[in-house]
């Protein structure tokens, strides 16, 4: 039972790492394959520029899982649209199942906004936006029997952004509406929708429970670091986008955070 993972970064490896304990083959492609955590075997390729080496490689799961930098759109273009068509157009057979991951930043902000789910049209404001939007169409090309899971903002492990604006007070918009999901959630997520034992729909979005506004996720980051009280936020200014996981939930995944609350709990 093997695993292609199109990139291997922090998320891809979590996901890797869950899926080799299953007891699957898993084949990783990262520009500098020792970064590759074992006991997963490692690809070294720039998908920017050059395919991989996929000859006699025939993986019943693939997950795309890429990192784009700098945010702008000529590099979303080179890794989620090139170098994700040169990865896909490189398997000599059509995967089991695949997941692409994507990000709830194709869904637009508004004002006062309702409560969305995967039935929204997406709107991206900016060039990253509109190349990941290119990216889910083209995988639906090449695999039309694949899953996208647009995720969340994504916190936990490393990632500390957000736990230093608060510790240097500089949380600017208390009002806007956020949504999130800790980075172990979305690692089972994916697994999840891969292993599943009924076929998983087109498209989900990975998110937590729990849409809150900016000011109420600092204040309680504040209260359990010790740091400067934000701005108290105010739901009739509130503005950004509020996204329910209702149908990646209904399939019976859920998330051990299911709040910014337990996924902070453990700072401080």
């Amino acid at each position: 039972m093997s695993v292609l993972l199109v990139g291997c970064g922090d998320l891809g490896a979590a996901v890797g790492l869950r899926l080799a304990g299953q007891g699957h083959d898993v084949l990783a492609l990262r520009r500098n394959a020792a970064q590759v955590p074992p006991p997963l075997r490692g690809q070294a390729v720039d998908l920017t520029k050059q395919a991989p080496d996929l000859a006699g490689f025939e993986p019943r799961f693939v997950v795309v899982a890429l990192t784009a930098r700098p945010r702008t759109e000529e590099s979303y273009r080179a890794t989620y649209v090139d170098g994700m068509r040169r990865a896909l157009d490189a398997l000599a057979t059509s995967p089991e199942r695949a997941v692409l991951v994507s990000s709830t930043a194709v869904h637009g902000s508004t004002e006062r906004p309702a409560l969305e789910d995967e039935d929204a049209a997406t709107s991206p404001t900016d060039g990253p936006g509109r190349m990941l939007v290119e990216a889910e169409q083209v995988f639906h090309e090449r695999l039309p029997h694949g899953t996208v899971l647009r995720l969340s903002g994504l916190y936990g492990g490393s990632s500390t952004r957000l736990l230093d604006q608060v510790r240097e007070g500089r949380v600017e918009d208390p009002h806007r509406w956020t949504n999130r999901i800790h980075r172990e959630d979305a690692a089972t997520a994916v697994v999840h929708l891969l292993t599943m034992p009924a076929q998983p729909e087109r498209l989900y979005l990975g998110t937590d429970d729990e849409p809150a506004q900016l000011g109420d996720v600092a204040a309680f980051i504040a209260d359990r670091i010790g740091g400067p009280r934000p701005p108290t936020s105010d739901p009739e200014q509130g503005h950004g986008k509020r996204l329910s996981n209702a149908r990646l939930r209904a399939t019976g995944w859920a998330p051990t955070r299911p709040s910014y609350r337990e996924g902070y709990a453990a700072i401080g």
